[in-house]
Formats: C-alpha cells, structure tokens, sequence
C-alpha cells in the first residue's frame, strides 16, 4: 500500500535557527537551515509518509506580513489541489503563528488536512523540539482523522485547532494552549474563493487607562480601513475616544471592538454597537479578529453586515 503523500511548506521560524556567535548562548537566528536539512534531522520520516518540500519563505515570523500569508496561501491552495497531495505541513516560526493559522482556517478550502507547526528551541538546540513536532505533524496530517477540521496546528506534540489557538507563554515547550480539542475542531474556509493580491490594512489599538485618541485619528490618515479596538474589561471604549471614532465610521472604517481580556465581546453589551455602528470580536482575541476582519474587507462585505457573516462578530 503506497504511502500517504505529504507536501512541506517551509517558512523558517526557530524551528529553522541556529545559535547566533555573537549572542554567548542568550540568542539565536531564526529561518537559517532550509527545509531539506530540517527533514534530514527527522529519523523515521520517510516510513510515515513520501514527501516534497519547497522553501517559501526563509524569516523569523516576528517578521510575517500579509504579503507573506498570501504567498503561504497560494502555494497551501495549489498543494490542496494537486490529486498527489494527501496534506500539507507549513513550518512556520511561534510569534505569529496563531494569526498565520487562522488566516489560513479562513482562506483554505476544508478537506485535506493541513497542519502547521514550529519549535520553541533552534534547530542546533542539543535538545531541538522541532524535529518531534515536524514527525508528529506529518503523521496528523497523513491520517484520516484530520480531514475537514479545518487548519491545525501541532506543538510540544500535541494537535491544536487553528481557532482555539494561543501563544500564551513566552519560553518553554508547553508555550502554546487552546479551549478547545482538536477534535472538536471545525472547518471555516469562507474565504476559500477569494483570491486577492493584497489585504486591506486593519490596525490594532490598545486600550489603557488614559490611552490617547490621536491613535485612531492617525492610523485612519495613514490609510487604515478598519480598526480592532483591544479594549479592557468587556470592550469598554474609553469616552475620549467616540469622538475619533465617529469620524473614523464617518469615513467609512470599520471599527471592531475587541478585549485584551479573554473574551467574549458581545454585540450591544457593555455599548450601543448597532447605534454607533460598531463590530463587536465574540471571543476571537484582537490579532485573530484583525484577521477575520482583513479577509472580510478584502472581499468586499460591507460593515454593516459583517456581524451577521464572521465569526463572533
């Protein structure tokens, strides 16, 4: 029986590092070692699944851009689409990892698994976690289990839903939680059919006591579209700021509100969302709802339908 087929997609991230000479031990450099040396470190990869492999990108993901998802995305869409290809694994660094995630449980059409995946320590770390999460994210994705659950995501060898996902430690190898099983995990996929060649900009402001309202005014004259307020408390919008806000609705923005807590936000709690015509994020956290809200601009939906259409919105 021949072997699952699996298609590597290497971004770079610390699963791709290397000690940098010059930090004494204290740093290292992500996205060195391409995606063939990862694989050649893997014992026991070649009885799993029969794979290729294609370097995308090569950056620390600290350094991710929309322009970087879009390039994930069409080499994930073209790989999807290929009958050869079972999966696809996306090696990819942790910083943003979670956003990459769910931009791509937004955009890739359900069905064949896909699986993203990075590691805490460098690759020349004497006790590298990337070469186990890369085996374990094979074998996820070469299985049947993991069709039409939309985009996953294996660190510290456990499987994570790309919804439920979060970065919520800064070191260690259990850095990355979820409210949810993977299991439980669903697919999204409503923008499978867009194809755009940019992305609207969204910005994300934070909320903090005596937080000026100049942020709003300036990201809108910098050529924002939409703003996702990561607000305290259950989204409280600070009284100084209705009045940037306004004429930010006024000239067509969509303004998103959010929490900096866990959430949900909901819609017409704790403000007027409909009067002031305001989005409210449920319990997707500013970043993922930065996402949501950039797709859902990219393809045209106007604002005022918006919380009717994505997630917790």
């Amino acid at each position: 029986m021949a072997l699952p087929h699996i298609r590597i997609l290497a971004t770079g991230g610390t699963i791709a590092g290397e000690a940098d000479p010059a930090g004494d031990g204290a740093r290292y450099r992500a996205g060195v070692r391409p995606v063939a040396a990862l694989l050649a470190a893997v014992p026991g990869l070649d009885g799993v699944a029969s794979l290729d492999a294609e370097q995308i990108l090569a950056l620390d993901s600290k350094d991710m851009t929309p322009d970087g998802w879009l390039s994930m995305l069409s080499a994930a869409r073209q790989a999807l689409a290929d009958p050869s290809v079972d999966g696809v694994v996306i090696l990819h660094g942790t910083d943003t990892l979670e956003e990459s995630a769910y931009f791509l449980h937004l955009a890739l059409p359900p069905g064949k698994p896909t699986v993203l995946t990075g590691a805490m320590r460098p690759a020349d770390h004497p006790e590298a976690d990337g070469p186990a999460n890369l085996l374990t994210s094979v074998r996820l994705a070469a299985s049947p289990e993991a069709a039409d659950k939309g985009v996953l995501v294996v660190m510290n060898g456990t499987p994570y839903g790309a919804r439920h996902l979060r970065k919520a430690r800064t070191t260690g190898l259990d850095a990355f939680e979820a409210d949810q099983t993977w299991t439980a995990a669903e697919p999204d996929g409503r923008f499978a059919s867009l194809t755009p060649t940019a992305l609207p900009r969204v910005d994300i402001l934070p909320g903090y006591a005596g937080a000026p309202a100049m942020l709003i005014d300036a990201s809108v004259a910098d050529g924002a579209r939409g703003l996702v307020l990561a607000l305290t408390g259950h989204g409280s919008v600070p009284s100084a700021w209705e009045p940037a806000l306004q004429r930010a609705r006024d000239q067509g923005v969509a303004i998103l509100r959010a929490s900096r807590c866990a959430g949900p936000v909901i819609h017409n709690g704790n403000a007027d969302d409909d009067g002031a015509g305001w989005l409210t994020a449920g319990d997707l956290p500013p970043p993922k709802a930065r996402v949501a809200l950039m797709l859902a601009l990219a393809a045209g939906w106007e604002a005022r339908t918006l919380k009717t259409r994505l997630p917790g919105f």
